[in-house]
């Protein structure tokens, strides 16, 4: 069983690692709200809409990542059950923010677990990145790798390699399809890659308006898992929000 998560813990992470943005919308708000009830008359109406089309999309958003992270039972791991047969070498794949390692030392115990973090600061600058490696260290004994060269791992020597809502960090799409490619390279003939992300698709757009452009589309990851010799044997939808490829090196179907 993977360790106990502490009450809205995934909606509180959101909200600590992007404070400044919720912060800035408050004060839009407050501003909005003082203008609404007390400004000019003219300029109420206006305000008025402005603040709904202001906190309403914030609140929405919030909302379904509550719902995401907190209540749809992503972290309980059940959808991994996909991947098949219990590891024996398991890689975890993280940008900076590993939430997928320790649960899944708890969910596999025997596995033998190395966890890969393609975190790099000189590229990876996002603020949010930085509290959370401040809040969450990295994983005991977690490797750094680089996108752009070789995972230090034998070829064929994981069964199971899961990158847990990570791997959209790589914007650059030959670069990704070059590092999916060495994780094609170290995955055993039988072995399972499981990528979970959101994708850029209308129920994000919905939940995130534009932040779903930081999201690649289901188009754009299909053409990244061919163009590293994978094809997708599962595609699960966890909520509406969240897609699990899980992914087998090309060849007759297990």
């Amino acid at each position: 069983m993977a360790p106990l998560r502490t009450p809205l813990q995934g909606v509180w992470n959101v909200v600590r690692f992007n404070w400044h943005f919720y912060l800035a919308a408050g004060g839009a708000a407050l501003v909005l709200a003082g203008l609404w009830q007390a400004g000019p008359s003219a300029l109420r109406p206006y305000a008025g809409l402005l603040l709904v089309l202001a906190l309403v999309p914030m609140l929405v958003s919030l909302l379904i990542t509550a719902y995401i992270y907190d209540f749809s039972g992503l972290y309980q791991f059940k959808w991994l059950q996909a991947a098949g047969p219990v590891p024996a070498a398991l890689l975890t794949v993280s940008a900076g923010f590993d939430e997928i390692s320790a649960p899944l030392a708890h969910q596999y115990p025997n596995a033998n677990l190395l966890a890969a973090d393609f975190y790099d600061a000189a590229r990876h600058t996002e603020v949010s990145i930085q509290r959370a490696r401040r809040a969450y260290p990295p994983y005991p004994g977690t490797h750094a790798v680089d996108t752009r060269a070789e995972l230090p791992l034998p070829a064929g020597s994981i069964d199971l390699a899961v990158a847990f809502l990570a791997a959209h960090e790589i914007r650059d799409a030959a670069e990704r399809a070059a590092f999916f490619r060495e994780l094609t390279r170290v995955l055993a003939p039988t072995g399972t890659v499981v990528v979970t992300e959101h994708l850029r698709d209308l129920p994000n757009f919905l939940a995130y308006t534009i932040g779903f452009l930081h999201f690649h589309s289901r188009q754009a990851w299909l053409a990244t898992f061919r163009a590293a010799g994978l094809r997708v044997a599962h595609e699960v939808k966890i909520t509406p929000f969240i897609t699990a490829f899980f992914l087998r090196k090309h060849g007759p179907a297990a």
